[in-house]
């Protein structure tokens, strides 16, 4: 099924959607994106997804032109209009065609991309048993380099740690910073379970702060999980009753091996299982 593709204020089939070759989003990976979810054809969060959208491209000094306002009609349209139910879309917005030089200020034309399709999940029985996962050599960019708060088109860091993680045989890679503590996977937020209190990295530790996690956190608190945001080691990991990852594609998933060190008991732990049948009933609300 071909999908209607909004670029610039109009819809086109997906054959069509194309961006100049001398875009800078291509060339340079210079331009900022959201993913986000649909459940019943409602995008979930959908003016914090947008908040933080502008925020990157505040950021790196894009000035997206429409507001968001004007950006969430358009996230909604894009879902609407190719029969999205339960799906994914990617919002993105880059710098324009310019020219072979890096100078963003000889660019024009920011482009808006929203593409709207089928949500591809992780297997249902890793949802079940339980995802093994390993750290990667590569580290998490250096904040003062490019802040972790920035959702850019650049994403090479991430991929290269994928890429080490799917050798060796998971989907997953735990990435840690430039001080050797435990930052994030390479699209997902993790979170530790120790003694029924929940952990999760800070936003010091060089992480994006995601919106699933966001929400996590808000239903742990409101089941009176104790919740603290603090700086973890790989240790940390390895000792820990129990471990989940978080994120928009994957919502709440379990994690029960780390670098072939087996956490807790092997199996999903009850407090992950408790916080993915919450976020299944909000989301679904």
């Amino acid at each position: 099924m071909s999908r209607q593709v909004y670029i610039n204020g109009r819809f086109v089939p997906q054959e069509e959607a194309t961006v100049s070759v001398f875009d800078h989003g291509l060339l340079y990976g210079d331009g900022v994106f959201e993913g986000l979810r649909s459940y019943g054809g409602k995008v979930f969060r959908l003016e914090a997804h947008v908040r933080r959208l502008f925020e990157s491209a505040e950021a790196i000094s894009l000035e997206i032109p429409i507001s968001q306002t004007e950006m969430g009609k358009a996230i909604d349209l894009s879902v609407s209009k190719n029969g999205i139910d339960d799906g994914y879309i990617r919002a993105v917005v880059t710098r324009g065609a310019g020219t072979l030089g890096l100078d963003p200020n000889r660019c024009s034309n920011p482009q808006i991309i929203i593409i709207a399709d089928a949500i591809a999940l992780y297997p249902q029985e890793l949802y079940e048993q339980g995802l093994e996962i390993i750290t990667s050599s590569v580290i998490r960019n250096h904040p003062a380099a490019l802040s972790p708060r920035i959702k850019s088109l650049n994403y090479l860091n991430n991929i290269l740690a994928k890429i080490e993680g799917l050798e060796a045989g998971c989907i997953e890679a735990l990435m840690l910073n430039h001080k050797g503590e435990v930052a994030e996977c390479t699209g997902d937020n993790l979170f530790l379970v120790r003694n029924g209190v929940l952990l999760t990295p800070p936003s010091e530790a060089g992480i994006l702060e995601g919106i699933t996690r966001d929400a996590v956190i808000e239903l742990a608190r409101e089941a009176g999980i104790e919740v603290q945001e603090i700086a973890l080691s790989k240790q940390d990991v390895y000792e820990a009753d129990e471990c989940f990852l978080t994120g928009t594609a994957a919502e709440v998933i379990p994690v029960v091996k780390v670098d072939s060190c087996e956490i807790g008991t092997g199996k999903p732990g009850s407090v992950a299982l408790d916080l993915k049948e919450r976020f299944h009933r909000l989301t679904r609300a």
